[in-house]
């Protein structure tokens, strides 16, 4: 049975991330080898048109603009899988201490495998990722779940990825980059700023929980998971008024075309105040299949808040969520958190939204609060606040529109259905405890 102690695991870290080397250098883009603006297709791409293309998004109502930026195209669906096995009746994940070069503290936790398909066919010529042949012969093993999540919509254009966990019940070498933990150590290192990364989470929100976790220290939470007021119909119904009703057109525009961004001192910035840049890095880590290249990364103007606001209803833990669009929904819109809220926030915020910012405030209800990173493969340094604060049954008298109070089983539900949930309401979901 594997002997990792959560402190020993911290410790495997803190020595990796000491001894590993990883230089990352601003560039731009005329230095960035490989990489260029083709004026044929509009778009930052590299020379083989492959790995992800960066272009311009518009969308238009009435024909006027109500928004426009640039936008990630990575039309590929890539792995990201756990294996897990049974030690003496305890389930145990096979975890990988991975470097991604846009991450903020080098070494953070990843799932068994998190690969494009690029990466595994080896299109960039790296070696093949580690255990992908589970992956790929999955139905040779038990499948606890097989999903096409989305990824971010704010920053991404349909993208999606893979995600699925497997169990085995065969010996596996565990290289010297992977470890064994249980759910509950996972949980706990949640806690900790920027240790788990984004795609361990998404991954691990896909779980029947009912399924694989024995034990419940909460039992609203327990009933929250066996079932509850049902509100399906509900958030159904709002959803699909809006893809059938709401008429926006979404448009690919050369990205140099967009009026609001310019490329300054080797940057592409909006010339407004907005949620992200585009910028140029030239990068080397050990390890990696590739070890040295460069490539474009969007980068962050500040901290994100993702908070989902919980209640106790007849008994039932519930949480409110909320649909939102996103520019680059693939499906326009998706059931998100409570509060979404970039940096630089446009429009009006709700009455909900309001609640929320003084009950963080005074720290009232906050039962998780800490500092989590975006996939480092795209975004440079990203790490936005998630928040989970509990209120009182009746505090939130009305709803405004587009929100719902639901148990964790209609949202486990969904998570089990391609593109229901967005990735920060499953982010967030991953980090609750039992």
């Amino acid at each position: 049975m594997p002997q990792n102690e959560t402190e020993e695991l911290l410790k495997k870290i803190a020595e990796k991330n000491k001894t590993i080397n990883v230089e990352l250098k601003k560039i731009s883009l005329m230095e960035c080898t490989n990489w260029h603006y083709d004026e044929l297709y509009g778009e930052i791409r590299n020379s083989d048109a492959s790995f992800f293309q960066i272009t311009g998004l518009q969308i238009k109502r009435d024909n006027k603009i109500i928004c426009e930026q640039p936008i990630i195209l990575q039309n590929e669906i890539g792995y990201l899988g756990i294996i897990c096995r049974r030690f003496n009746g305890e389930m145990h994940y096979l975890m990988q201490a991975k470097i991604e070069p846009g991450n903020i503290n080098k070494i953070q936790i990843s799932p068994t495998i998190q690969a494009t398909k690029s990466n595994f066919t080896q299109k960039h010529g790296g070696r093949k990722p580690a255990y992908l042949d589970y992956f790929i012969k999955a139905s040779d093993h038990h499948i606890i779940a097989d999903q096409i999540q989305s990824e971010q919509s704010s920053r991404f254009l349909g993208k999606r990825n893979r995600n699925i966990i497997i169990e085995v019940d065969e010996d596996i070498e565990v290289l010297p980059s992977h470890m064994w933990m249980t759910l509950p150590q996972i949980k706990e290192l949640m806690r900790y700023d920027n240790l788990v990364n984004m795609d361990t989470r998404t991954v691990l929100s896909c779980l029947p929980i009912e399924k694989y976790t024995s034990e419940f220290s909460d039992i609203t939470l327990l009933r929250s998971v066996q079932g509850g007021t049902d509100a399906l119909p509900e958030i159904y119904q709002y959803i699909n008024n809006f893809k059938m009703f709401t008429e926006q057109n979404r448009t690919l525009v050369p990205l140099f075309s967009l009026e609001n961004w310019e490329m300054k001192n080797g940057e592409f910035v909006c010339k407004e105040p907005y949620s992200f840049k585009v910028v140029f890095c030239e990068i080397e880590i050990e390890g990696r299949e590739v070890k040295h290249w460069c490539q474009p990364l969007f980068e962050a103007t500040g901290i994100a808040a993702f908070g989902l606001m919980t209640r106790v209803h007849n008994g039932v833990k519930e949480f409110l969520v909320r649909a939102i669009p996103e520019i680059g929904c693939f499906d326009g819109i998706e059931l998100g958190p409570t509060v979404q809220r970039e940096y630089i926030h446009k429009g009006e915020l709700t009455d909900v939204d309001k609640l929320f910012e003084e009950k963080l405030k005074n720290k009232e209800g906050v039962v998780f609060d800490t500092l989590l990173s975006e996939e480092g493969g795209r975004f440079y340094h990203e790490q936005n606040r998630n928040v989970i604060i509990e209120t009182k049954d009746g505090e939130i008298d009305k709803l405004p529109p587009g929100y719902f109070w639901t148990n964790y089983k209609t949202l486990n539900t969904l998570v089990q259905v391609n593109n229901c949930l967005n990735i920060q309401l499953r982010n967030l979901l991953s980090v609750l405890e039992w």
